[in-house]
């Protein structure tokens, strides 16, 4: 008989055919809300905290912390719970309902951060707590076990399901984990698939992608294994959500619009390619913000 885990990953990949600007390429979005958390961070969840217990970092007693702006921390509280784990969760207060009741649901205590100060504060506040002993901090930001997810299974199946055609991946970038291990996974298979990485302008608030301060900077993140960024606004991502919810029956959150107004921008100037973008997770995470009102 098959987990709980057994199931995260091999998610779909589908055609946006009505969203595409240009018909002389594919659009492809890869569905990761059918992960069994709901996300992407699904997969990355589940190989940090089996690499910690397998290499004896997460022993009896110590209780694992992470500051998340959302879909990590459910993620982590789902499969913390399946290993019987006691974890708590930092998120700035601006996170949504809907996520801190679900990461409760799964038994975490969760802990809030004032919202001016960003996933910033949250980080320095998780890592004075590790300070004081008695916690392991995952820390997303500089796991390879977080990439190398990604690497062993997002990657493999997007070759897989392309048949090896793919030209270009575009992902939104937040702890760069997905771009990073997907990236590469695809430059071994073939080195001219480009990768393109998704972020906002300076002063657009899209949960789930950051562009962070130097200091603050992924520890994972190799910038020379992203070809090519570019910049999305809030107003943008927010439109092709709700594109993408009224026009293709996709329903995801503002990071997966940021990305796919990413790749139709991308498109636009391609003469032919087949384009796969990374759908992080589902819309109804985010019913009580005003996204789709």
């Amino acid at each position: 008989m098959k987990s709980l885990v057994d199931f995260i990953g091999n998610t779909p990949l589908i055609e946006l055919k009505n969203i595409s600007p240009n018909p002389a390429v594919k659009l492809l979005a890869k569905l990761e809300g059918n992960n069994p958390g709901g996300s992407v961070k699904d997969r990355a969840a589940y190989s940090m905290i089996k690499g910690a217990l397998d290499r004896g970092e997460l022993t009896p007693g110590t209780k694992l912390i992470e500051a998340t702006s959302g879909n990590t921390g459910i993620a982590l509280a789902m499969i913390a719970n399946l290993f019987d784990v006691e974890i708590e969760l930092v998120m700035p207060a601006s996170a949504t309902k809907e996520r801190v009741l679900t990461m409760e649901a799964f038994g975490a205590k969760v802990t809030l951060t004032p919202a001016e100060g960003s996933m910033e504060a949250a980080i320095d506040y998780v890592h004075h707590k590790v300070a004081q002993g008695g916690y392991l901090m995952l820390n997303q930001f500089a796991n390879p076990d977080n990439y190398g997810a990604h690497y062993q299974t997002t990657g493999p199946e997007i070759w897989r399901d392309t048949q090896g055609t793919v030209t270009h991946f575009v992902s939104s970038m937040g702890t760069t984990g997905t771009i990073m291990g997907v990236s590469r996974y695809l430059k071994e298979q073939n080195i001219a698939i480009q990768i393109v990485g998704a972020q906002p302008v300076a002063g657009s608030q899209i949960p789930g992608i950051r562009r962070w301060p130097e200091e603050y900077l992924p520890k994972i993140f190799d910038k020379s294994r992203v070809d090519q960024t570019i910049d999305v606004s809030q107003a943008e991502a927010t439109a092709m959500t709700r594109r993408l919810a009224r026009e293709e029956g996709v329903f995801a959150g503002m990071s997966s619009g940021g990305a796919v107004h990413v790749a139709t921008k991308l498109i636009e100037n391609l003469e032919s390619g087949v384009v796969v973008c990374i759908i992080c997770d589902r819309g109804d995470r985010y019913l009580s913000s005003d996204l789709f009102g």
